[in-house]
């Protein structure tokens, strides 16, 4: 097969979490074990952390793949979804997978896949660990795709495990409650393994506390040990314990939000002690994460005059943060293009959108996507007012029409309608 041809297969005869929904999610790890078995477990032969939570997995991923890759190890990285191409999910020092290497571990095991039938999440789980291995990385970043006690990535046994935060999103999935999603997160706590929860909640502490113990992982909150203060507009100080570890750092990622993050890496930092890291590689690493990993659309910039924005966050705690980001930006008049995926609820991520705002409502070409009409009606009830737009990119085009040079756009709503800007 060609590469585009294997996508294909890939696509048609596995269900994709991503384009299908829920349909798609296999509640437990059977297939994964499976299909590693017949490759020869190749899980085994890495290091590795492993990044989970609700907000934030990504961002701490590549930020912690940016840092090692810049103390001179080769380090593999695992995200999903992608943006623009397949090929991002699996990455070495930032080198996304070639396309002949997709194409041949495709026709390798499709003779497994034809039997297991895995779903399309499992198989990019096991074409990345098959590579890593293959490559002979020195370190593997894994992040979850949904969950932790089931995602198909929870077959490693990680040098340390990291917790973002827990929020509201996958209900349907994970539970009704946030204790009851912070289980599942917690899923990734292992017997021995350091784990690091970037947040404390009072809400869910005692679940990470309770596994933590039962299993006899040693727990830390990194936002009991470090904090970050702003020493100029764009620039911050890492502090331990109210002493300062990190003068003038200036991260590329340039959300507010990223500071909750730095707290989870600084702490696993510290307690990845395999493996050597400088406070130079820490620096450099945190000031081009971008340039190293090729991670787009987090509080990402496209234009100026008008500001255009994107940011994939899409559920309450993500939007409730971008939107006091928003605030932060001087501007005539806000512009928002927003698309929603529509086997969750919106409500909860309507209600905390700026009223006064001008909406150019869209839906991105998956089946996932909320229809535009629905979504126009749904906004309607919280006085956000708009039109709908056959297309992302018509929605764009028409927001950049009508937009003046000292007005803001913003893109955002679902990963899925950032992926589909054509400046990204």
């Amino acid at each position: 097969m060609t590469y585009q041809e294997t996508l294909d297969y890939l696509y048609s005869a596995l269900p994709m979490f991503q384009r299908v929904g829920p349909a798609a999610y296999k509640a437990d790890l059977g297939n994964t074990v499976e299909l590693v078995k017949v490759i020869g477990d190749p899980h085994t032969k890495f290091r590795s952390i492993h990044v989970g939570g609700t907000n934030g997995k990504g961002s701490v991923s590549h930020m912690l793949a940016s840092v090692l890759q810049e103390a001179g190890y080769t380090v593999g990285l695992y995200t999903s979804p992608h943006l623009k191409s397949f090929t991002e999910r699996i990455r070495i020092n930032g080198m996304p997978i070639g396309e002949e290497a997709v194409v041949d571990f495709v026709e390798r095991i499709q003779p497994a896949i034809d039997k297991i039938k895995p779903s399309f999440f499992e198989i990019t789980v096991a074409m990345a660990f098959d590579y890593f291995a293959g490559q002979q990385v020195d370190i593997a970043v894994v992040e979850v795709g949904l969950g932790g006690r089931l995602d198909s990535t929870n077959i490693i046994t990680p040098e340390v495990s990291v917790i973002t935060n827990i929020g509201w999103d996958h209900q349907s999935l994970l539970g009704d409650t946030l204790p009851k999603i912070a289980i599942e997160k917690a899923g990734i706590i292992k017997t021995g393994v350091p784990v690091v929860v970037s947040q404390k909640q009072s809400e869910v502490a005692r679940v990470f506390e309770k596994k933590a113990a039962a299993v006899g992982a040693s727990l830390s909150y990194a936002s009991d040990m470090y904090s970050i203060e702003e020493a100029s507009p764009d620039r911050f100080n890492v502090l331990w314990h109210n002493e300062i570890v990190l003068e003038g750092l200036q991260p590329d990622l340039k959300g507010a939000y990223q500071r909750y993050n730095l707290l989870g890496v600084f702490q696993v930092l510290k307690r990845l002690t395999r493996f050597k890291v400088s406070e130079e590689a820490i620096r450099n690493g945190l000031e081009n994460v971008i340039t190293n990993t090729g991670l787009k659309g987090r509080w990402q910039q496209l234009g100026v005059k008008p500001t255009i924005i994107c940011d994939t966050g899409h559920n309450q705690d993500g939007v409730r943060v971008i939107m006091r980001q928003l605030q932060q930006y001087p501007s005539n008049q806000l512009h928002m293009v927003w698309g929603m995926v529509g086997d969750k609820p919106a409500d909860g991520v309507l209600q905390l959108l700026p009223q006064k705002a001008t909406y150019y409502f869209c839906a991105a070409n998956i089946p996932r996507a909320m229809a535009v009409n629905s979504l126009q009606k749904t906004a309607e009830v919280y006085g956000l007012k708009g039109s709908g737009y056959n297309s992302v990119k018509e929605a764009i085009a028409e927001a950049k029409k009508q937009a003046d040079k000292n007005d803001l756009i913003f893109i955002g709503g679902s990963t899925f309608v950032v992926a589909e800007i054509e400046e990204l």
